[in-house]
């Protein structure tokens, strides 16, 4: 029998059994009791003698009852029966309106009345996760013959969320009840879903969390919130064997998309407002009556005080679950209507806010706060006017909210009213040829970046539902853990702008009917999200560009990777994540954990022993350590080649689009600036080994001799300058050499070289120091370059005496001249300086000859000493080098050069701008002869 059309008619349904009292309740903005029905296919009062068809004969398998024709149709799991099927139906008891009351109270069953209901319409599932696909079809069927079309977006997201708790929640058998009350006024449509585990309670502090902007967003438990945001009533009711839970939708007059909107509530006039407060205590007596409470039922306090409270109301209860006077002041908290007796007699229509208060035992007073029945919207707010069909959703989440919240909420709605197992909310990254995960809830795995295009392609601008990923998609399959899948696009002006998609582990888990609610969300959303991720798009471009740069000149000039891996880990924490850590690989594919950075600090050592050691294994394919972070890796890489990856962990279980692209680029960023170390490292080590060679692995010891050298090449970094010196034996005598090359760097250390290896290589052939400097001269005029590079040298020879001290054959091409201290304090210089090698082929060179006494300090220098500047004054004006060394009589060769040096340093506040190079030399007082 299909869902008729059924006539409304006059006379009162029996009374059910008992009273009794109910279990506890808790609900929302209100809360009701109804006896649990069994499953029934139809029922409806017959008038008239005929049914809604126009039949006069009542049917075969259905009884008259009180005036009330019951059909069961219902087989097992809800199937319904064939017409044949004659099993003696059941009584149906008369349904009970129920009373509002508050988020305290602990019954719903309160002062309840008797209604008409003309349609019901119900039917039953086994607790499986495809109820709630067959719920929402059966809804969706229902409210099509009701001609209540225009409310089946909303019925069908709340009755999804109810089956989908129930199944989650209590995993029995479930019956689903779609109830409308034509006689009220406004009309209302109630559904209803019964399970059989009534110990599994709603919520374990009683109070169902309003979802407000800018308010945490807990990962569960909001199903409830949202049926009281967009039910008008809801509320559940308890019995010793199943649980109902309900919404209430209330109908504006008005059939299919013809809803009016409700004018706000009469009211009486203020003048006439009287505020009673009634206090009884646990015996129900009156014990407080103010003068409110007079002027609006007449009893003075004198005569009130000390009464029976039952004796000033005259209670109605109605129905088996109906509340006494007495289990209702036991109530924690309840409103709602009543009648009161006046001092004249008669009844007074009065609205009442009752509380308990808290206490030992004899100590409980019971507070009721009464106004007349025309102001009952001071003690409770009036009903929301009907808004405009189909647009519940669409106001819900048209708040002002940032992106990020207004996404998280789409998802949970998403989640809520499908009964998948995760949805997500995708938007399309830089390009819009592809769409990445931008918001998530459920059991999300910490989805980042792109995704396969597939099905969220730009152009596919339909709801699909696909039964198996693996059988299509395997790589979308592995990126969402799942298998069934169905979405719905965002469109605006013909262009998808994103998508609503929602999972689930299990194929074949979503049917067609659900792309038709996904497909009402994404339109209702659509706009809104579009603004906002325009809107979001701006801060997050100024932000990204901020974070960038300050990331970029952090980084800028690092060329050590192990500084870079601790500068990107800091980046990120605690900014983006909770954790983080930087592996690098080698040039030879070696991978290493670099660096580790926790928010907590005292977390880096335990951190670093939970995260797994790579090696060679690919940083994609590494399995990272589960806990309540959400664990995901990012690729380090630049010109096709990876440095390695940034893992992060964060505690959020999905992470937006515009951190995993602020993210990508980061790592893009320290990418670039660890190949840019990579290549300075490599470059460094090369430039190293070769400019160690161009001076000497050590300094020939001397007997006799004590030696010192400083060299500081002005280039930071640089091993060797312009400026080089050599100090080696020969034969029976030592030779030493010290130069200096026209300019500075590489083009200069070129030279160097060549003039060192020339300066050994003759001297060891024993050429003479003159012939020295003339075979150097011709090399270097042979080799020039074009750019005029020329040499100052100072080449001596010392060959010891045989009472003590040395003789020093000594030449300077353009260099100069050394100085040589005296054991009695005198400073002397001892070669006279001549043409720079490298500027006249035939120029001709000669040596000078002096003795090298004991105790006496030869001191040679380049002219980074000599010209060492502060301003216009060079420090050797006046003879100021000189001066320096004459103050250092009877001092070591170490501490000579030592001295000379600090000056050279301090002698003006800005550092050297050329080469620094000195050679010092001391004669002890007798000399071995070289062997």
């Amino acid at each position: 029998m299909g869902h008729g059309r059924l006539a409304a008619g006059g006379g009162s349904l029996g009374s059910g059994p008992s009273r009794r009292r109910a279990s506890a309740l808790r609900g929302g903005r209100a809360r009701r009791g109804r006896p649990l029905r069994r499953p029934l296919r139809c029922a409806f009062r017959r008038t008239g003698g005929h049914d809604a068809k126009g039949t006069s004969e009542t049917p075969r398998n259905a009884r008259r009852l009180a005036g009330v024709v019951v059909f069961r149709h219902l087989g097992a799991g809800g199937i319904p029966r064939s017409h044949g099927d004659h099993r003696q139906p059941e009584v149906a008891r008369p349904p009970v309106c129920h009373s509002e009351s508050d988020q305290g109270a602990t019954s719903s069953d309160v002062l309840g009345r008797i209604v008409d209901t003309t349609r019901v319409s119900s039917t039953a599932f086994e607790g499986t996760p495809h109820a709630p696909a067959h719920a929402r079809k059966f809804v969706r069927q229902v409210l099509g013959e009701w001609r209540l079309s225009h409310l089946a977006e909303d019925a069908v997201l709340l009755t999804s969320e109810l089956v989908t708790n129930a199944v989650v929640h209590a995993g029995t058998g479930i019956e689903l009840t779609c109830r409308l009350d034509v006689d009220d006024g406004p009309a209302k449509l109630e559904i209803e879903v019964d399970d059989h585990l009534p110990a599994r309670t709603i919520d374990e502090c009683g109070v169902m969390p309003a979802v407000t902007p800018g308010s945490e967003v807990r990962p569960s438990g909001r199903g409830l919130a949202l049926a009281g945001m967009l039910a008008d009533a809801w509320g559940v009711t308890y019995t010793r064997t199943a649980k109902r839970v309900w919404v209430r939708l209330e109908l504006a007059d008005g059939g299919d998309g013809q809803e009016a909107v409700a004018g706000p509530p009469a009211t009486a006039s203020v003048d006439t407002l009287h505020v009673g407060v009634v206090v009884s205590d646990d015996d129900g007596l009156v014990r407080s009556w103010n003068s409110e409470a007079q002027q609006l039922l007449g009893w003075p306090p004198e005569q009130a005080i000390g009464r029976p409270l039952a004796d000033l109301v005259a209670w109605r209860g109605h129905g088996p679950y109906a509340l006494s006077l007495t289990d209702t002041l036991g109530l924690g908290r309840w409103r709602g209507e009543a009648r009161m007796r006046h001092a004249d007699g008669r009844l007074v229509p009065v609205y009442v806010s009752h509380l308990r208060t808290k206490g030992r035992a004899r100590e409980h007073r019971s507070i009721w706060m009464v106004v007349a029945g025309d102001h009952r919207y001071v003690l409770t707010p009036p009903p929301a006017p009907r808004r405009e069909a189909g647009r519940r959703i669409k106001d819900l989440l048209d708040q002002d909210m940032p992106l990020p919240e207004l996404l998280d909420t789409i998802a949970r709605i998403v989640q809520m009213s499908s009964g998948g197992d995760a949805a997500y909310v995708l938007l399309p990254a830089e390009g819009g040829n592809r769409f990445g995960v931008a918001a998530g809830a459920g059991a999300t795995a910490g989805l980042v970046g792109m995704l396969a295009t597939g099905v969220f392609g730009a152009e596919r601008k339909t709801p699909t539902v696909i039964e198996d990923l693996l059988a299509g998609d395997v790589e979308l399959a592995e990126q969402l853990r799942a298998r069934s899948l169905a979405c719905a696009p965002l469109l605006l002006a013909g262009e998808v702008t994103g998508y609503l998609a929602v999972t689930a582990e299990q194929p074949g888990r979503f049917d067609q009917e659900l792309t038709v609610s996904l497909q009402h969300i994404a339109d209702q959303v659509a706009v809104q999200v579009q603004r906002e991720r325009l809107a979001e798009q701006d801060r997050a471009h100024r932000g990204r560009l901020s974070f960038l740069a300050e990331a970029g000149e952090l980084l800028a000039g690092v060329h050590d990777e192990e500084l870079i891996a601790a500068l990107t880990a800091q980046l990120v924490v605690p900014k983006i994540a909770t954790w983080a850590a930087v592996y690098l690989t080698d040039l030879a594919g070696m991978t290493r954990l670099a660096h580790v950075w926790h928010s907590e600090e005292h977390h880096n050592a335990d951190l670093r022993k939970s995260l797994p050691a790579v090696s060679r294994a690919a940083l994609d394919e590494v399995s990272w350590p589960s806990g309540p972070e959400a664990v995901l890796s990012f690729p380090l890489l630049t010109q096709g080649r990876s440095h390695g990856a940034l893992v992060i962990g964060r505690t959020e279980p999905t992470l937006p689009l515009e951190v995993a692209d602020l993210l990508a680029d980061l790592c893009r960023l320290v990418a670039l600036n660890l190949h840019t170390a990579m290549l300075y490292a490599r470059q460094a080590t090369t430039s190293r080994v070769l400019q160690r060679s161009l001076l000497p692995m050590r300094v020939a010891p001397m007997p006799g001799l004590e030696s010192a050298v400083v060299y500081e090449p002005a280039e930071e970094g640089a091993d060797v300058g312009g400026d080089f010196y050599d100090l080696f034996t020969v034969g029976d005598h030592w030779c030493f050499a010290l130069g200096d090359v026209c300019g500075s760097g590489p083009e200069a250390a070129a030279v160097t070289g060549l003039a060192r290896h020339a300066v050994r290589l003759l001297a060891k052939e024993h050429y003479t120091v003159a012939d020295i400097f003339d075979r150097l001269n011709q090399a270097l005029l042979e080799d020039d370059d074009d750019e005029g590079r020329f040499l100052s040298l100072l080449c001596g020879e010392l060959t010891p005496l045989p009472q003590g001290g040395a003789l020093c054959t000594i030449a300077s091409a353009g260099h100069p001249p050394p100085l040589l201290l005296r054991a009695d304090g005198l400073v002397e210089a001892v070669a006279t300086p001549q043409l720079l090698l490298g500027i006249e082929a035939g120029a001709r060179f000669y040596v000078e000859t002096f003795e090298l006494a004991p105790d006496d300090v030869l001191l040679c220098v380049t002219d980074g000493v000599t010209e060492r500047r502060d301003g216009t004054r060079l420090l050797d004006d006046g003879n100021g080098l000189a001066a320096l060394l004459a103050q250092c009589r009877g001092l070591s060769a170490h501490a000579v050069a030592e001295r000379v040096r600090h000056t050279v340093e301090t002698f003006a506040p800005e550092p050297s701008q050329d080469d620094v190079a000195l050679l010092v030399i001391k004669a002890a007082a007798a000399l071995r002869p070289v062997r």
